[in-house]
């Protein structure tokens, strides 16, 4: 049995082996070398490619995945040696780097390893949380998408902000003519100090579409929940679903306990795990809410895999007639975060020269990087 496998059989009772590869993965960052969250779901694949029990396949996945320099190579085969155990795998004897001793642990967020102000020693978080948070939400068990469901709580959304009409004081800016002649007048036509003033600003309206059609039934719980925190968080928000009809769903959102919000929207939705109509909806949600004022200047997000039962091009009519009112158009597909995917969908296709952000919304390191695209919008 190889070494790789045999560290993973014995973590088999405590962590699935995907943790212990991203616990690896994560020990190799600690040790200097670059590794993004997008290296790190390739690693999984090309394990999964070449199997587990291949010690030299696994080592050299990690080599062609992991790395991106000869200094990452080095890193790369003294890790490995110190997190499966062993040599080298499938290398010819050379001097060894200087050493370096990572100590990973696959305990609860919180804990560390090695020993504070110790320079030599590198300390890395491998943590349950870390791993859960770059897990795609449709692969989750029920115990997981339980977790998932706290992280929530931790998201902080924040409203985009947008100028203001009125002016108000300030220490500097502009002049303000008026409150600096009314103190002159007081003053008798004595001068003094002059008064300034500046432009305010406003949080602007976010407006939420959720698909909960049956291709997003996997994500539909999750988008939702993401949803309730921008309630719940204080930004001006108006939810809707669409579905086979559009369903307005921000009141039963506004509830302080998530998991009642959660219920009480899907009470609220008819149509959940249904069919898709987003051209039709997003069409009744412009004609009766969004050209009177609700879409107007707002920051739109949709969330949908673009799967339209109708023809293409009247979905992307839609989004047109949507970025003529909003401020900010985004689409957030969860299909967008996995590697290799190309939008090749019709539906897709007809949107994207309307949409001004086209981002991945499978995981929950994928919601805190939207939360940013809306607050910066």
């Amino acid at each position: 049995m190889s070494t790789v496998q045999h560290r993973l059989d014995a973590a088999e009772h405590v962590r699935p082996p995907e943790e212990v590869l991203l616990g690896f993965a994560r020990t190799l960052r600690a040790a200097g070398v670059h590794v993004t969250a997008d290296r790190e779901r390739t690693y999984l694949e090309a394990v999964a490619a070449v199997g587990l029990d291949d010690a030299v396949a696994v080592y050299h996945a990690g080599r062609a995945t992991l790395c991106a320099s000869p200094a990452d190579l080095e890193r790369h085969d003294l890790v490995f040696a110190e997190w499966f155990g062993g040599t080298r795998a499938g290398t010819k004897a050379r001097d060894p780097l200087p050493r370096v001793t990572p100590q990973a642990s696959l305990e609860a967020e919180g804990g560390t390893a090695g020993e504070e102000g110790d320079p030599e020693d590198v300390r890395a978080r491998a943590s349950a949380t870390e791993v859960l948070r770059h897990r795609d939400v449709a692969t989750l068990t029920r115990r997981e998408r339980e977790e998932l469901a706290r992280l929530f709580g931790r998201l902080r959304p924040r409203a985009p902000m947008r100028r203001a009409h009125r002016w108000e004081a300030s220490p500097r800016g502009t002049v303000d003519a008026h409150r600096t002649l009314r103190a002159m007048l007081r003053r008798m036509g004595e001068p003094g100090e002059v008064a300034w003033r500046h432009r305010g600003s406003r949080p602007r309206r976010v407006v939420l579409l959720v698909d909960v059609s049956g291709s997003m039934s996997a994500y539909a719980d999750s988008l939702i929940r993401l949803c309730h925190t921008y309630c719940a968080a204080g930004v001006p928000t108006e939810v809707f679903t669409l579905g086979t009809r559009l369903t307005h769903v921000t009141r039963p959102l506004h509830q302080r306990d998530p998991d009642r919000a959660i219920v009480a929207a899907g009470e609220a939705i008819p149509d959940w795990s249904g069919g898709t109509r987003l051209a039709e909806g997003l069409k009744v949600f412009l004609d009766r809410w969004g050209r009177r004022g609700m879409a107007r200047g707002a920051v739109a997000v949709v969330f949908s895999d673009g799967w339209e039962r109708e023809a293409p091009e009247a979905l992307g009519e839609q989004v047109r007639r949507l970025r003529a009112v909003a401020h900010r158009v985004v689409w957030v597909n969860p299909h967008r975060g996995r590697a290799g995917y190309e939008p090749v969908q019709g539906g897709i296709m007809a949107v994207l020269p309307h949409v001004d952000d086209f981002v991945a919304g499978h995981s929950m390191a994928a919601f805190e990087e939207l939360v940013e695209v809306v607050a910066r919008a």
